[in-house]
């Protein structure tokens, strides 16, 4: 990022600690450890660790602007004076806001940049990645890494794009209202996709009318880019698909493109099999007539409205659709997200351990007893987070869900909603036989793993905070 640090300062309303000479010719970070020369560091307050307690080693590493969020020590100032380093106190001590500030700025000196946002209660991440290999396929791209997504991994990641990008995927996640109505502004996206309104973050939210709602605020940050007209796509087979297409996307003068399975949806899949692998062939078309076959790498039949997503975007970017289906379909899958790895004990493990939420949970089980398996079929299941009042209804339905599957084996882990989950499985018809309980990660490896054995298949899920990453560790190690 190269731009006049008083410039920066000016547009993001900081207040001037200590005047420096240096201008930005560097990255901006949040972690110290990467502070180089004329990089910008961020100094959040963490509940873990206190950024302001590095601002003299971000200094001293060669930064040309500090944002602290705390009071600076005069000796750190007078160590950035004496290097040509600007400190700033960020309006309100919020850092979060000086980042989005910074990067609505940086995103307005890019006006030749075309940005596209990616939304939705699960699949955003899939979808993003699509996007990313299709149209880089034949575009400069920048997108988001990972799942920076939310208030601080939005601004780093259009912060960090090159000034001769060509096309931005900004993935925007959200637990609150209002939070992708800041995020959109800071991005300002010309086309923008809802992947779904699923019960993700239903705890935080109350009802997923009003997960809609929010997910819908990404409408009101569209802006046209030259005769490039704004545009949200949805899923024909959501059912709150209309209440945001009628509600928000049209009044507002956004054109509306549908994807799904429907004779009148602009992007289609029809002819749906999958392989032996649990990999979708499908024939996807656009309703200007064109069409093809295409073979998708990552397993699951639920990756296909994600596929039709990034495929109307990449239409509607007047792309060339042949090269960039040939550039998906040679998509490896996303780490952590049915990412299937191979134990030394010749099981198979299905690594879906990043997130989970009921409708994705319900997505991997099918992968699970769609792919071919010469052994036991297995699912480890984690609790699942943010469902507020509906959680032990909804891991009830993930139990019954998993026992209807008819798996060899059925594990929960985790404590009462873990519980839940059994016993919604016991009362469907599951084996007491088939069925172990596991208060932990480690007590679940140590038992499990040792009983792995070649041609089993071994599906992994919960919500992040559950740790099950740390089971598929144990087992690809053993």
């Amino acid at each position: 990022m190269r731009i006049s640090t008083c410039k920066l300062v000016d547009a993001t309303g900081a207040a001037i600690l200590a005047r420096g000479t240096a201008d930005v010719s560097g990255e901006v970070t949040i972690d110290s450890r990467t502070v180089g020369e004329g990089s910008v560091f961020v100094a959040f307050a963490g509940e873990r660790v206190d950024g302001n307690a590095y601002v003299r080693s971000a200094i001293e590493a060669g930064a040309a602007l500090v944002v602290a969020s705390a009071e600076v020590s005069e000796a750190d100032l007078k160590a950035a004076r004496g290097r040509g380093c600007w400190v700033v106190r960020a309006e309100g001590d919020d850092c979060e806001e000086w980042m989005l500030r910074a990067a609505a700025l940086w995103r307005r000196m890019h006006p030749e940049w075309v940005v596209v946002g990616v939304t939705g209660s699960v699949g955003k991440t899939t979808t993003k990645d699509m996007l990313r290999c299709g149209i880089s396929s034949q575009r400069r791209t920048h997108a988001t890494v990972g799942n920076f997504n939310n208030l601080i991994g939005l601004p780093l990641t259009v912060l960090s794009a090159p000034e001769d990008s060509e096309v931005l995927v900004c993935e925007l996640g959200m637990n609150h209202p209002h939070e992708i109505d800041r995020l959109a502004a800071a991005c300002q996206p010309t086309l923008a996709v809802i992947t779904n309104v699923g019960t993700s973050h239903i705890g935080l939210l109350g009802s997923r009318e009003n997960i809609a709602r929010a997910k819908a605020e990404v409408v009101g940050g569209l802006v046209d880019h030259g005769e490039l007209r704004r545009t949200l796509t949805l899923t024909s087979a959501n059912d709150f698909t209309p209440f945001i297409a009628d509600s928000f996307a049209r009044p507002a003068g956004v054109d509306v493109l549908m994807a799904g399975s429907r004779a009148e949806d602009d992007v289609r899949a029809a002819d749906v099999t999958l392989s032996a692998e649990g990999c979708a062939t499908l024939t996807a078309s656009c309703s200007d007539g064109w069409s093809r076959e295409v073979t998708l790498s990552v397993p699951g039949r639920q990756v296909v409205p994600d596929f039709l997503l990034a495929l109307s975007v990449i239409w509607r970017l007047g792309l060339d659709r042949d090269l960039a289906c040939e550039a998906i379909e040679r998509m490896p899958a996303t780490h952590m997200r049915l990412d299937v790895q191979m134990a030394p004990s010749g099981a198979r493990v299905i690594d879906d351990s990043y997130n989970a939420a009921p409708n994705s949970m319900a997505a991997s089980l099918d992968v699970l007893a769609q792919m071919a398996c010469s052994g036991r079929r297995i699912a480890v299941l984690g609790e699942m987070g943010e469902l507020g009042a509906d959680e032990g209804r909804l891991h009830g339905y993930v139990g019954a869900y998993a026992a209807a599957k008819g798996l060899d084996l059925l594990v929960f882990i985790g404590h009462e909603l873990a519980g839940q989950m059994a016993e919604a499985a016991r009362t469907v018809g599951q084996s007491e036989d088939a069925l172990e309980v596991f208060p932990d990660v480690a007590s679940a490896a140590a038992t499990l793993g040792p009983i792995l054995s070649e041609g089993d298949l071994v599906l992994v899920k919960a919500s992040r905070a559950a740790g099950l990453d740390g089971f598929v560790k144990e087992v690809l190690a053993q």
